[in-house]
């Protein structure tokens, strides 16, 4: 297999007419660059050079040598170019797999901030649950973690936040008015399911509730946070959800109530890994960091005691 560097080297002496003149464009010694010609000839059995005074000039062989190794030159300088791209993290791809709760919250925010700091990448988005009863894989997954959560030994994880659950009534209900609830005073209430996958999420809240002593009595079944909210407006019970699954819903105003959940508080810890062969890709490096402040934005700010 012919060396590129070589037949770099060929065709800048053919350009210059003289191996002096090639070196010093090069940065070489003359030494270097007649030692690489000769290792060139060697490698193609052939002659490819010849001398005309005090000039070298091509060899029939050697012109048509140049001839095809001009496409095969600027080829690799634009593989060459991609990779610097790929290494800058602007061009290429990135999968990235959410949970559907930060699909309206966090993700258009983050596309656009990446879009315009890398013009040329392709964002591919997947739901994070789709993902999990597949088995596929991500470049960047931001998922729930849990006890039972698939361990994946080639990724690095990062904890994003810890997102408690709330309740949301209707804004006539007795509870709209209150600062907070617990877990108990919603035993004898009509509740709204909101996840029929059967998921982490839904565990979590089930789990709180048989702590306190029961299971909430669902009368309707849906298949996400906003669909559940929908049928809250309605009157036709209450849901208990992550903050962060109402802040995606997207409610009229001013039609449910919010209240926090205490003594205790269910919460599910959402968290981000990434394959460790991307760590200190700039792309994925931005994402982080969108990430990061996304996560301290919606952080509930401390409290002093």
């Amino acid at each position: 297999m012919l060396d590129l560097h070589r037949l770099r080297i060929f065709r800048a002496v053919l350009a210059e007419g003289t191996v002096n003149g090639a070196a010093a464009n090069l940065g070489y010694t003359s030494s270097a660059i007649s030692q690489q010609l000769q290792t060139l000839q060697r490698e193609t059995g052939v002659v490819l050079l010849e001398r005309t005074g005090r000039r070298v000039a091509p060899t029939a062989a050697g012109e048509l040598l140049a001839q095809k190794a001009e496409g095969l030159l600027a080829h690799a300088a634009e593989v060459e170019e991609y990779v610097a791209e790929l290494k800058r993290g602007r061009t290429g791809t990135l999968t990235l797999a959410h949970i559907a709760s930060v699909g309206l919250t966090w993700i258009p925010a983050i596309a656009s901030a990446l879009a315009e700091q890398f013009p040329h990448l392709s964002l591919h988005l997947r739901l994070w649950e789709s993902l999990q009863t597949s088995g596929a894989k991500a470049d960047v997954e931001i998922y729930v973690d849990y006890a039972g959560v698939r361990e994946l030994p080639d990724y690095h994880s990062m904890t994003l936040l810890d997102d408690p659950y709330v309740a949301v009534v209707p804004a006539q209900h007795w509870a709209a008015e209150k600062d907070e609830l617990a877990l108990k005073d919603l035993r004898e209430e009509a509740w709204v399911d909101n996840d029929m996958t059967q998921g982490i999420c839904r565990q979590i809240l089930l789990d709180a509730c048989a702590a306190q002593g029961y299971s909430p009595a669902f009368r309707l079944e849906t298949h996400d946070y906003a669909s559940a909210v929908a049928f809250v407006q309605t009157g036709s019970g209450i849901t208990v959800l992550p903050k962060l699954g109402f802040e995606s819903a997207r409610s009229q105003p001013g039609s449910v109530a919010m209240i926090p959940i205490a003594n205790p508080t269910p919460t599910r810890t959402l968290a981000v890994r990434y394959k460790k062969i991307l760590t200190g890709q700039p792309s994925v490096k931005h994402l982080l960091e969108l990430l990061r402040l996304m996560a301290a934005e919606s952080q509930p700010p401390s409290q002093d005691i």
